[in-house]
């Protein structure tokens, strides 16, 4: 069972989840925390406490990264475990996701929107 909590800062939302993405129902909770966000310019989304993650949120961090970009927003991913960083290897997917470092982080925390670099183009 997934669990997520917000937290804004600035123009930042840091989206805190804990346990699996792991069927559909997860995968749609952790949507409507993301697509609720639209004030922010940046949503992390904070994996450290997600031990599982399967097809369906797979399936769904592509979503939410195509949805952020269309929207204008920053979508990073922070801290996944050594389990689901393996998942996002296997799956291809890792290079479409921006990963953002401890020191970004704090940067962040700083400074939420402070020399933000361009959005990437997307590519399917």
């Amino acid at each position: 069972m997934l669990s997520i909590h917000t937290e804004n800062i600035g123009e930042m939302a840091i989206i805190e989840c804990e346990g699996g993405i792991v069927g559909s129902e997860a995968a749609f909770k952790l949507r409507e925390g993301v697509t609720l966000q639209r004030g922010a310019r940046i949503i992390v989304l904070d994996l450290s406490d997600v031990f599982a993650i399967e097809a369906e949120g797979l399936g769904m961090l592509v979503f939410l990264q195509r949805w952020a970009y269309d929207h204008d927003l920053r979508l990073k991913l922070f801290n996944p475990r050594q389990s689901v960083q393996d998942r996002l290897e296997h799956a291809k997917s890792m290079r479409e996701f921006d990963i953002a470092t401890l020191d970004e982080m704090m940067a962040f925390l700083v400074a939420p929107t402070a020399d933000m670099p361009p959005l990437p183009k997307y590519q399917i």
